[in-house]
């Protein structure tokens, strides 16, 4: 009996100093830097948004936070690596809206699922903006359209990745406006970027963080906001609605998720970290500046949308039978 009394009550101890150490981990956390993924090379709109937040988070929670680049495979690389990683609060992902919430419908084999995710904040929303090179004859959407269907098969869109909101919105564009473009993906929005601003592809949607500086300085043409509301940023540039195409909208996202699993003090404690700098001046001023909107959302509702998302343009997949040569 003395002896079986010693077994259960190692195991008792056992039992509560996992949880004693599993309590002080959180309620320390985070002690040590914490890497934050961007599945996307450097330069595009993920990589920006990751960079607007990175280092005052670093001041705010008290560690480095590295932004770690892991582009490649249409955002599933660096997505895989967050999926499989220790649920603990140290890896961290900045995820752009279509990884997210086209690949599962794109992708029959993906090496990770959305389940494997739990939303912690909202980085920024941003609309997309429908740009062409320089060398395009056209200075409005009106006229881009018409060209474009003067010249069926001869123009090219690029996307930052087949399946992407960008190729999305090439296909809904084509649709929309009974046009013949070709689609070009690339590995992100800096080398798409890149590009139309040297003239080898025609068109490009995308959010304004990927291409705000070259419409600034006139590297691109921008044509219309595919938005219901102007930028304040940019407040000459029409929406879609005002240039002749009602209807035709694209919203983007950068949101912040963190391995399935993360115990909640964690994720809460990282979501009001995110919400905070979200609010400080200089980020505004910066996400303004880049054309983005920026929200203050609880974990929970940031969740709940993205969960949405990957029903609603799941569906858009599916009932456009779009696919990655499209």
């Amino acid at each position: 009996m003395k002896r079986r009394s010693f077994v259960a009550l190692a195991t008792t101890g056992l039992a509560t100093t996992a949880l004693t150490g599993t309590a002080f981990a959180q309620a320390n956390y985070p002690d040590k830097p914490i890497t934050m993924v961007v599945p996307a090379p450097p330069g595009g709109g993920t990589d920006l948004v990751a960079r607007l937040y990175s280092d005052l988070l670093s001041q705010e929670l008290g560690v480095q936070v590295i932004v770690d680049n892991k582009g490649g495979g249409n955002g599933n690389i660096g997505t895989a690596i967050v999926a499989r990683a220790k649920p603990d609060g140290y890896t961290i992902l900045m995820q752009y809206s279509a990884y997210h919430s086209a690949n599962p419908a794109l992708i029959k084999d993906l090496n990770w699922k959305p389940d494997d995710f739990v939303g912690v904040a909202m980085g920024a929303m941003a609309p997309h903006v429908i740009v062409v090179a320089k060398k395009v004859p056209v200075d409005d959407l009106k006229s881009f359209i018409a060209y474009a269907k003067a010249n069926p098969g001869k123009l090219n869109y690029a996307s930052v990745g087949a399946g992407s909101v960008p190729h999305l919105g090439g296909v809904l564009l084509n649709k929309a406006a009974g046009l013949d473009m070709v689609h070009v993906p690339y590995k992100g929005s800096g080398p798409a970027t890149a590009d139309i601003v040297a003239g080898q592809v025609e068109v490009l949607i995308v959010t304004p963080p990927a291409v705000s500086g070259h419409i600034r300085n006139g590297n691109v043409k921008a044509l219309a906001l595919a938005s219901d509301k102007r930028l304040p940023s940019f407040p000459d540039i029409p929406t879609t609605a005002e240039a002749g195409l009602p209807g035709f909208t694209l919203d983007g996202w950068f949101a912040l998720f963190a391995p399935a699993g993360t115990p909640q003090p964690i994720v809460d404690k990282l979501n009001a970290a995110m919400v905070k700098v979200g609010k400080m001046e200089a980020v505004v001023a910066r996400a303004n500046q880049l054309g983005t909107v920026l929200k203050d959302w609880p974990a929970a509702q940031m969740d709940s949308f993205a969960k949405g998302e990957v029903e609603t343009w799941g569906k858009v997949i599916r009932d456009n039978k779009i696919t990655f040569a499209e």
